[in-house]
């Protein structure tokens, strides 16, 4: 017995795996079971030192940091799909500002592309149907440009209010002209311009008889108020769509809560 015992001394004495340096190897999960243990009497011992000074809010924020980071590293599938559409979004409209700039490759027709735009700003329609309004002299006339003018205010205070809320910037550092400060139209989400075209378009062509020809116009009209607003680098493709989508539900709302002719009388005459 002796002998043998002395035996496999020395042969655990040779066994490069008993060495110090190699233990950790040799048994890897009796030490992390050890290490793991260790650390959580730690953690233990010092979570019941300070459990006196910690309230349960810190408490309950500590517990539930493990899992908003494994959230964080572990999206959902409506969170992939949805920045995946972001990414497109801001991707496709910063290719199709042509005109954000001077230096940009349609730069030289960056005021025509203004020009367009304003054509779909608030304050010349404002402008032009109160003008409209003291010259008619008609009370379905005077009914129908009440009306607009309505739908004029409320498309600014809808979409200045959406704005604020959103604070969504453009895809390009384009600081916003005179005109959209009067009309608080600073941001980027929803298009004020695209919202504007899609509701006087439809105003026009429910109101007004018109021709064929005439209502194309106007339908490429609004399209082209919209995408000029992509073109100079005010607004992402979506903020256009939107826009477009808002001003018909904006519509929508005047028609619901149309004024007759004698409320515009009682108006004009107040006015």
């Amino acid at each position: 017995m002796p002998a043998s015992q002395a035996r496999s001394r020395a042969r655990d004495r040779n066994n490069v795996l008993n060495r110090a340096e190699f233990l950790s190897l040799n048994q890897p999960l009796k030490g992390n079971q050890e290490s793991r243990s260790f650390s959580r009497k730690q953690s233990g011992q010092a979570g019941a030192a300070g459990a006196p000074n910690s309230n349960p809010k810190e408490r309950r924020q500590s517990q539930q940091l493990p899992e908003e980071d494994c959230m964080q590293l572990n999206p959902s599938f409506k969170g992939i799909a949805f920045n995946s559409l972001l990414a497109i979004d801001i991707c496709m409209s910063k290719r199709l500002g042509v005109c954000a700039n001077r230096a940009s490759s349609w730069g030289g027709a960056r005021s025509m592309i203004n020009l367009l735009g304003i054509t779909g700003h608030g304050i010349p329609w404002i402008a032009g149907t109160l003008i409209c309004l003291v010259k008619s002299s008609t009370l379905a006339g005077q009914e129908v440009l009440m009306n607009l003018l309505l739908a004029l205010l409320m498309d600014i205070m809808i979409v200045a209010g959406l704005q604020k809320l959103a604070k969504r910037k453009g895809p390009y550092d384009v600081s916003p002209g005179l005109l959209d400060y009067l009309t608080m139209d600073t941001y980027a989400f929803p298009a004020g311009h695209a919202s504007r075209a899609a509701m006087l378009s439809k105003f026009f062509l429910n109101h007004l008889v018109l021709a064929i020809p005439l209502r194309i116009l106007l339908v490429l009209w609004a399209f082209c108020v919209g995408f000029s607003r992509v073109m100079i680098g005010r607004h992402h493709i979506t903020d256009v769509l939107s826009g477009f989508v808002f001003g018909y539900l904006q519509f929508r709302l005047v028609e619901l809560i149309w004024m007759s002719s004698n409320t515009c009388q009682m108006l004009i005459s107040i006015w």
